[in-house]
């Protein structure tokens, strides 16, 4: 590689550093800000880099990542649990949206079939990215819209890999015999697909197995990378798109234990060489095509979100949906997707596409991911407008839960009925408290209220959801989600309408135990920390100390809650994994000799508390005294205990050592 290239790469990364920065700032999707960088510093912007092919095989490489990681996330339970939306309303939304622009591409822009075909399959996909993180923020992922919206998205993901047989094979066919080279596409396609099946499971698991057990972080990522090429490198031979190796690949991973980590070691790699993909797209999108065209570009912008809008409100009617969600959920998906530039960019490099309809696909496709955000964000709102019947059902939603539980008082409101929302309201049961829960899975619901149980379909960060539940004469709010911003976005409703209420918030670990607290939670309860002090106590119990004294080591551990996060080793782990679970402070041993500047001082004199790191304990010879006084003076061959954050401790111990 030479300083050109080395130059244009950091300059690319630069100029991306400041647009994401400020897309950021603007709240908008990352992808926009590389594709914006690409237009400004590609050949038709301000021409400070040309095309370049290095630069494309990297962006190549981040294809890779990017299947390998939504191979990952893919995941057979939810699939299955969604199946109505993924196999119903999925297969119908591809099929028809394909459809539709196809023949429209036929009839009205004569266009040949092949053509059509490529540009309606692309176009028919969305944004998973865009869609889910948008919905997550808003925390409507477990309502019906955003049940149907993931549910379609799964199915486009599996479309997407039949599609990435498809497309090179339609570039390269033989004359006369295209059929036959579908066919066998497809077939070299099935088995690649099986092969990589049979060495995930035979070769990879044990291979990953025997990689964790070394315990190197190294060869754990080294593992990873070999695997995610390889499975595109075998692909490509076979002569299909190396990209579905990939994401074969991912999703058998995607089935093992060490998915976390594996994603955790990835997403360096992927987000970088990915965000040169969508520069390379970037460069490859024209000023002058765009501003010479802005009107028309911005029209057929319009008219394919326009048209995915009525496909998806058709499947919503076929399906039985409610017109007010079928309408959020197609305000949600009428985008262009991250796969659909994958497939338009593929099918630019094989000639199927000449550059000025590529541009203006592309283009129009940017454009509709720009207008992404806003559509879904205030989804509920035109929703709204434009169905009456749809914001009705939402007001008699609410006078539904008014009216059935307008005899209580000094009630219990479970925001979420997953296992530890009914668990809760088993004990509250058995205790004779009134309570009432809100859920957002229909079909939870459903079965609770057939059971006589008092559930209620309600997004409880909705302030009007929590008055009909009579907050201002309730007890006591639970929170259990899952979803930690649907847990927040209720925290902060039920603030705003009762800043006295005492609120239980359960969280699945320790990450966000601060925020939540900050954010006016009363109690906050980690599975883990609690688990961890079961499991003490029990221990303690069975070693023969008395209840009364376990349980005062609990309830001690309990109030002393943020320093009981304090003082882990670290191990080999990931310190960004550390971090993740909760884990802010780490402890750190420093072994003292006759040479080190700590040696005959006192712990008063070396005032660590300025570094922010405290002395835990001082081990000298075979005895630890805990939490050691100012006046303890240090000697040689002490092992000093300190408890701080990662860089505040090496700050301190290369001070003790070195008095600087």
């Amino acid at each position: 590689m030479n300083e050109h290239i080395i130059l244009a790469i950091a300059a690319l990364l630069g100029v991306s550093m400041v647009v994401v920065a400020l897309a950021h700032r603007l709240h908008m999707p990352a992808i926009l800000g590389y594709i914006l960088v690409g237009m400004l510093v590609g050949p038709d912007g301000l021409g400070w880099i040309q095309s370049d092919k290095t630069i494309h095989l990297l962006a190549e490489v981040g294809i890779v990542f990017l299947l390998f990681s939504i191979g990952l996330e893919f995941s057979v339970p939810q699939m299955l649990a969604l199946r109505r939306h993924v196999f119903g309303m999925g297969t119908l939304q591809v099929v028809l949206t394909t459809l539709v622009i196809f023949l429209l591409a036929i009839v009205f822009f004569e266009l040949d079939t092949t053509q059509a075909f490529v540009i309606g399959s692309a176009l028919a996909l969305s944004s998973t990215a865009i869609v889910i993180k948008q919905l997550a923020d808003q925390g409507e992922l477990q309502s019906r819209h955003g049940r149907a919206a993931v549910g379609i998205l799964i199915f486009q993901d599996l479309m997407a890999i039949p599609l990435l047989i498809v497309v090179p094979a339609l570039g390269n066919p033989v004359e006369g015999q295209l059929a036959t080279t579908l066919a066998w596409s497809l077939l070299k396609g099935l088995g690649v697909t099986a092969l990589l099946l049979l060495a995930g499971r035979y070769v990879l698991r044990p291979l990953f197995h025997e990689v964790a057990h070394s315990r190197s972080e190294e060869l754990f990522t080294l593992t990873v990378l070999t695997v995610a090429l390889l499975a595109a490198a075998l692909a490509e031979s076979a002569g299909i798109s190396m990209t579905l190796g990939a994401f074969i690949a991912g999703m058998m991973l995607g089935e093992t234990e060490y998915r976390h980590q594996i994603e955790s070691d990835i997403r360096p790699f992927r987000d970088v060489l990915l965000g040169l993909f969508f520069i390379t797209v970037g460069m490859g999108l024209s000023f002058k095509v765009l501003g010479a065209n802005f009107v028309w570009i911005l029209a057929l912008t319009l008219a394919i979100m326009a048209l995915k809008t009525l496909v998806i409100l058709l499947v919503g009617w076929l399906m039985r949906k409610p017109l007010g969600v079928s309408l959020r959920t197609a305000l949600s998906l009428n985008q262009v997707g991250e796969f659909g530039l994958v497939l338009l960019t593929l099918a630019g490099s094989y000639a199927l596409l000449d550059e000025l309809t590529l541009q203006w696909i592309m283009t129009a496709a940017v454009l509709s991911m720009m207008m992404a955000p806003i559509l879904i964000k205030f989804n509920g709102v035109i929703a709204k407008r434009l169905d009456l019947s749809y914001g009705q059902e939402l007001v008699n939603r609410e006078e539904e839960i008014r009216e059935e539980t307008d005899w209580m008082k000094n009630h219990v409101i479970l925001c979420g009925f997953g296992r530890v929302g009914q668990m809760t309201a088993r004990f509250l049961k058995e205790a004779h408290e009134p309570y009432l829960a809100l859920d957002l899975d229909i079909s939870r619901v459903h079965l609770a209220k057939q059971a006589g149980e008092p559930v209620f379909y309600g997004n409880s960060s909705r302030p009007s959801i929590l008055e009909a539940a009579h907050i201002d004469r309730a007890r006591l709010v639970s929170i259990t989600y899952g979803d930690v911003q649907m847990a927040l976005k209720t925290l902060e409703a039920v603030r705003r309408l009762r800043p006295d209420i005492p609120v239980m918030v359960r969280l699945r670990d320790d990450r966000h135990y601060e925020e939540f607290l900050q954010a006016g939670a009363t109690e906050v309860i980690s599975d883990t920390f609690e688990a961890s002090l079961l499991l003490s106590a029990e221990i303690l119990l069975k070693l023969g100390h008395s209840e009364t004294e376990v349980l005062n080591a609990i309830e001690l551990a309990r109030k002393h809650h943020e320093e009981v996060l304090e003082g882990f080793y670290q191990g080999e782990g990931n310190l960004t994994r550390l971090k993740d679970q909760g884990i802010r402070k780490l402890t750190r041993t420093v072994p003292l000799t006759a040479d080190s500047y700590a040696t005959g001082r006192t712990i008063g004199d070396l005032n660590l508390q300025d570094m922010n790191v405290k002395v835990q304990a001082v081990k000298r010879g075979h005895i630890r005294g805990e939490n050691p006084e100012d006046a303890t003076r240090l000697r040689d061959e002490d092992v000093v205990v300190l408890v701080g954050e990662p860089e505040d401790l090496e700050r301190a111990e290369h001070f003790l050592q070195s008095g600087k």
